[in-house]
C-alpha cells in the first residue's frame, strides 16, 4: 500500500493534476501493484485454515476488493479518507460539548447539520 501512496505522491510532484493524467498513471503503476497484493491475498487464503483469523482477513479483503480498487476507475478519488476524516474531527469532538445547545434535542441535530455542511465543503 505504501507503494500506491508513493505513486500518487510522485504524480503530485510531477504536477500530474489533471484527472486524465492521474488515471493513466494509476493504471500503469497502481494496477500492477494491486494485482500483486491480490495474488498475495489469494495465496495466503489458499494455505490458511478456513476458520483461522488469516482466512477471515483474506475473505474480508476479497469481499471489499471492488471498493479498494475503485480509485483506479475514478482518478478524482483520493487513496485515503484522511482529508475527510481530518475535516470532520472538530465536529466529532464538538458533539459531546454541543449536547445541550438550546435544548437536549438540539445538540444531535446541530452535530448532524455540521457534519453535512463539512462533508459538502470537501
Amino acid at each position: 500500500m505504501d507503494e500506491l501512496f508513493a505513486v500518487d505522491a510522485e504524480a503530485r510532484r510531477k504536477t500530474l493534476t489533471t484527472a486524465a493524467a492521474r488515471h493513466i498513471r494509476r493504471q500503469e503503476t497502481g494496477r500492477p501493484l494491486l494485482d500483486d497484493i491480490r495474488s498475495n491475498i489469494d495465496a495466503a487464503q489458499s494455505v490458511a485454515l478456513p476458520s483461522s483469523a488469516l482466512s477471515k482477513a483474506c475473505q474480508y479483503a476479497i469481499t471489499l476488493w471492488k471498493k479498494l480498487t475503485r480509485f483506479l476507475e475514478y482518478p478524482e478519488l483520493e487513496l485515503s479518507a484522511n482529508l475527510a476524516e481530518n475535516s470532520m474531527r472538530p465536529v466529532a469532538l464538538g458533539r459531546k460539548n454541543w449536547i445541550h445547545i438550546g435544548s437536549p434535542q438540539a445538540g444531535p441535530k446541530v452535530a448532524a447539520i455540521l457534519s453535512v455542511v463539512e462533508s459538502c465543503r470537501r
